[in-house]
Order: structure tokens, then C-alpha cells, then sequence
């Protein structure tokens, strides 16, 4: 995914780079009061556009292979949300993250993806370490973090994401690999 035209697939989903076309799919997610709950709150349309174009857009070029990516269903393109394979903003830490929209909840959508993003990361990437970040009262979120392979590695604070402590999880390439081989 290291050009603007490359894609990631999973079994039923891929993703993409997102572009400025996409604001309202970014919109729709950031003013969602269900998937922000745990994720920052609420966004208003100017601080989606600032995301998309500060964070998004920007980080494509300064970042080759890391970002943040529309995710679609492969069979019908249908938008489902969001994952990330970036930095946890403020550090030097590559996370891997989802935010879905509710009505994709609960399909293994976050599961698949984020699995697919660590092997990419891993093995396309040469990432030596991956992380992952979850407010504390998110079991469902944590669940997933460690489903795809993460252990919980305590709580730890990011003055990028507010004051209140995050689950935290980790995990490096070597260990992770040995346990998921390819297929």
C-alpha cells in the first residue's frame, strides 16, 4: 500500500487510501455518537476535513505504507468504516486500530482487517513491534486486540488521546509471526 492506487485485502474486505472525496464517508463515522463513544468524541465536519487532510492525507506521504484506510466490503464496495496502521499520535508507537460503523458490529470486520494489517505490517513492513490502544472501559475493542494476537502490556497515557489511562497491548514480529504463520 505504499501507492495511492494500491489496496489490502482480507477474505471479505479491503482497504484503501482515502481520498478528499471521501470527507463525508469520514463525516458520517466521526458523527456517530455510538463509534465515538470511545474514540475521542464527536467530530464536527471541519474537524473531520482537518483529519482528513492533516492526518489522513498528509500521513500517506510522510509515512510510505502506514495510514489511515477506507474500509469496504470486497463483494458489494459497501463503506463499513475505518483501519489504521499508524502512529499513536505524540509517539514513535505504530498501532493497529478500527472504527466501524454499528450496523457492521459484531461480523468480525474489526478481527479480519486489523489480523490482515499486522501481517502486513510485519512481514511487507519489517515492523518489529506492534501496538495497540483502547480506553479502558472498551472491553469489546480489547477483546479484539487480543483475538488478533496483541497481549495486554498494562495501561499506559498518550497526552495526545486526553488525560484518563489506555489498555494497552503489544506485541513484537517475531513472536506474533511464529504463532500466525502464513497460510
Amino acid at each position: 500500500m505504499k501507492a495511492a492506487h494500491d489496496t489490502l485485502t482480507s477474505a471479505r474486505l479491503a482497504v484503501r487510501r482515502y481520498t478528499a472525496d471521501d470527507l463525508d464517508l469520514l463525516v458520517r463515522l466521526h458523527t456517530d455518537p455510538e463509534v465515538t463513544r470511545f474514540a475521542g468524541g464527536l467530530l464536527t465536519r471541519d474537524q473531520s476535513e482537518a483529519m482528513l487532510r492533516e492526518r489522513i492525507l498528509a500521513y500517506y506521504d510522510e509515512h510510505p505504507g502506514l495510514g489511515i484506510w477506507l474500509t469496504v466490503e470486497r463483494e458489494t464496495g459497501a463503506p463499513v468504516g475505518m483501519h489504521i496502521l499508524n502512529h499513536i499520535r505524540g509517539s514513535d508507537i505504530v498501532q493497529v486500530g478500527y472504527l466501524l460503523y454499528p450496523q457492521y458490529w459484531g461480523c468480525g470486520y474489526a478481527t479480519e482487517m486489523a489480523t490482515r494489517l499486522l501481517r502486513y505490517g510485519f512481514e511487507e513492513l519489517g515492523l518489529p513491534q506492534i501496538s495497540g490502544i483502547t480506553d479502558l472501559p472498551h472491553v469489546d475493542s480489547q477483546r479484539v486486540l487480543l483475538k488478533i494476537g496483541l497481549h495486554r502490556a498494562g495501561e499506559r497515557h498518550f497526552p495526545a488521546y486526553g488525560t484518563a489511562p489506555l489498555a494497552f497491548f503489544t506485541r513484537d514480529a517475531g513472536s506474533w509471526l511464529a504463532e500466525h504463520p502464513a497460510s
